[in-house]
C-alpha cells in the first residue's frame, strides 16, 4: 500500500507542479503590477520593490494552492484512468474511497498551510506593508524640493522657494475646504518627526482664511501636525485573537475570515468532485475533466465571496451543501460503476 501511496503522489506532483508555478507566475505578474503603479505615489528602488513582493507572496500562495491542488488532483485521476492504471487498481479491490484516503494526508496538510497562510501570515505581512508604505509616504513629505509644485505636506499643498539641509526659505501652503480657503506664508520652515506624529514648524509668517470674507493672522511660530497612519502589529497568538476579534463589528473583516477558512478547506470538501471529475472509461466516455475542474472551482470560489457576507453560518451551509451535491453525483455514477 505504500508503494501505490508513493507511486500515486508522485503522479498527483507530475500534475500539481506545472499547475502551480504557471498560476503562481501570472499572479505574480497582476501584483507587481500593482506594486509598481505606487511609484506614482512613493519612490522606491530595485531592493524595495523586492521586498514589497515579498509581503504579497503569502497572498499569492493563498490564492492559488487550492486551485492547484484540486486542479491536479483531478487530472491525476483523469490522466490514471485514460492509461487504464486505475482499472487495474480497482481490479486488485481498491475502490475509488480507499484510493482517495491515500491522498487524504496530503490534502489535510495543504489545509492546515492555508489556514496558517490565511489567518495568521496574511495579517502579518499586510501590517508590514502598510507601515512600509506609510514610511515611505512619510519620507516623500520630508523630501520636499525647492521651486516644485503638486508636492504635499497632509491635507496641504505646499510650494517652498528654497531649501537647504532641511531648511525652507518662503513657504506657501494651500488647503481647500467645502466652506473656505486658507493660505499660509512663512519666511522660514523646518520639520520634524516624533513618534507618528510629523510636524511643519513655520517661523514669521501670516495665514489668510477666506470666506464670505478675508481674515488675516499675523505669526512669530505655528506648527502644523500630521498624524502618519499606524496599525496594530501582530507578534504574539494574542495579538493574531485580538485582530479577528473586531470582525463582530468589521464587516469586512467577517467576509475575509470566511474566504479565508472555506478556501482553505476546498480541497478537502470537493474530495468526491475529484472522484466524479476524474474517473472515467476512456473507451466510452470523453476527457473532460480540465473543463469540469475549472468549471467547479470557478462556482464555489464565486459563491464564496457572494456569500461570505451573509455571516458565519456561511462556514456551516456552504460546505455541507457542497459535499452533499458531491456525494450525490458520486453515488449516481461512480459508485455503481467502480
Amino acid at each position: 500500500m505504500k508503494l501505490l501511496q508513493k507511486y500515486l503522489l508522485i503522479k498527483f506532483s507530475e500534475a500539481f507542479f506545472p499547475i502551480f508555478f504557471t498560476l503562481f507566475t501570472i499572479t505574480s505578474i497582476i501584483f507587481l503590477v500593482k506594486i509598481a503603479s505606487l511609484t506614482s505615489v512613493i519612490q522606491i528602488n530595485f531592493l524595495e520593490l523586492l521586498e514589497l513582493f515579498s509581503y504579497s507572496v503569502p497572498t499569492i500562495l493563498f490564492y492559488t494552492l487550492p486551485i492547484s491542488i484540486f486542479i491536479g488532483l483531478v487530472l491525476t485521476l483523469s490522466k490514471l484512468s485514460s492509461e487504464y492504471e486505475l482499472i487495474v487498481i480497482t481490479s486488485f479491490g481498491l475502490n475509488p474511497i480507499k484510493i482517495l484516503k491515500l491522498f487524504l494526508p496530503t490534502l489535510l496538510l495543504s489545509a492546515f498551510l492555508l489556514l496558517f497562510l490565511s489567518l495568521a501570515l496574511i495579517p502579518k505581512v499586510d501590517y508590514m506593508k502598510s507601515a512600509f508604505l506609510e514610511k515611505k509616504k512619510t519620507e516623500a513629505q520630508f523630501n520636499i524640493n525647492a521651486s516644485e509644485y503638486g508636492q504635499a505636506f497632509g491635507n496641504w499643498l505646499i510650494y517652498v522657494n528654497e531649501e537647504k539641509k532641511g531648511k525652507y526659505k518662503d513657504i506657501v501652503l494651500f488647503q481647500q475646504e467645502a466652506k473656505s480657503d486658507t493660505f499660509i506664508i512663512a519666511g522660514k520652515a523646518s520639520m520634524s518627526n516624533e513618534a507618528s506624529t510629523l510636524s511643519l514648524n513655520l517661523d514669521d509668517g501670516k495665514a489668510f482664511t477666506i470666506t464670505d470674507k478675508i481674515n488675516q493672522i499675523n505669526f512669530k511660530e505655528m506648527t502644523i501636525n500630521t498624524t502618519i497612519k499606524t496599525s496594530t502589529n501582530i507578534n504574539t497568538i494574542e495579538d493574531l485573537i485580538v485582530y479577528w476579534q473586531d470582525m463582530f463589528t468589521d464587516d469586512g473583516k467577517l467576509s475575509d475570515f470566511i474566504f479565508y477558512i472555506l478556501s482553505s478547506i476546498y480541497s478537502i470538501i470537493s474530495i468526491f468532485f475529484a472522484i466524479y471529475i476524474g474517473y472515467y472509461n476512456p473507451r466510452y466516455e470523453k476527457n473532460h475533466s480540465t473543463l469540469l475542474a475549472i468549471a467547479f472551482t470557478t462556482t464555489f470560489f464565486i459563491l464564496t465571496l457572494k456569500l461570505s457576507y451573509t455571516g458565519l453560518l456561511t462556514l456551516f451551509y456552504i460546505p455541507s451543501i457542497w459535499i452533499l451535491i458531491s456525494v450525490y453525483l458520486y453515488y449516481s455514477k461512480i459508485r455503481k460503476q467502480y
